[in-house]
């Protein structure tokens, strides 16, 4: 059981992430002031530095946190007893959903880079978890018989750790389908990116059944 210090703690830690997260919508990730974040809450400065001792140590809590947000929303859309191409859909409508609901998080992780700062390794497992949905995703479909044959290429393009992510070892799942399966994974994210930052503008007529489209497109590719 938690103590009355430690609920505390967590308490203030919420409130500084959600104050930092106002930071994101108003002047952006590059921006964001450890001191001004204390100035929201009412805190001396050297009391905010006791959670997070830097800028860069909050932005690492904001970027974990907004993967995980992501992760969870792609894998609470999966429905495991569902067709593969049906998850499939559902799981890419589920993260550009996230993605639409909270722009200002999708631009930290996926928007431009913050100046001087490097993501360290623990925001790794989070990032993957989108992924790791789809890779179940076609690791199914590859024991359930569902996948094409594979024409066991070596490609040497993904990596080992890479692979495993994308549906683990099966006789149908060689390094060529990995690859493909990579290129959706980023492909998904560059149809949102796209929609959210305005490329889309003038071009695509229904945003929505544009990108419905390209994901049935990009199932096909994976042979769903």
């Amino acid at each position: 059981m938690s103590t009355a210090r430690e609920r505390a703690r967590a308490a203030l830690t919420a409130e500084i992430l959600e104050s930092a997260r106002g930071q994101l919508a108003t002047v952006g990730a590059a921006a964001l002031s450890l001191r001004a974040v204390a100035r929201d809450l009412g805190l001396a400065s050297s009391a905010l530095y006791r959670y997070f001792p830097s800028r860069d140590e909050l932005l690492t809590a904001l970027i974990i946190e907004g993967y995980d947000a992501l992760g969870a929303a792609a894998e609470s859309a999966d429905v495991p007893t569902a067709q593969p191409r049906t998850r499939w859909h559902a799981i890419c409508a589920a993260v550009r959903a996230w993605a639409l609901a909270h722009p200002h998080e999708y631009a930290l992780l996926y928007g431009s880079p913050v100046p001087g700062y490097a993501a360290p390794q623990d925001t790794v497992a989070a990032a993957g978890r989108v992924g790791a949905a789809l890779g179940r995703v076609l690791g199914d479909a590859a024991r359930a018989g569902v996948l094409p044959p594979a024409e066991h290429r070596r490609t040497a393009l993904v990596t080992p750790a890479a692979a495993e992510v994308l549906g683990g070892e099966h006789p149908a799942l060689d390094d060529a389908v990995r690859a493909r399966a990579l290129l959706t994974w980023s492909s998904l994210y560059g149809l949102i990116s796209f929609e959210l930052f305005g490329h889309f503008a003038g071009v695509v007529a229904d945003p929505e059944a544009f990108f419905t489209e390209q994901v049935g497109e990009l199932a096909d590719l994976l042979g769903l």
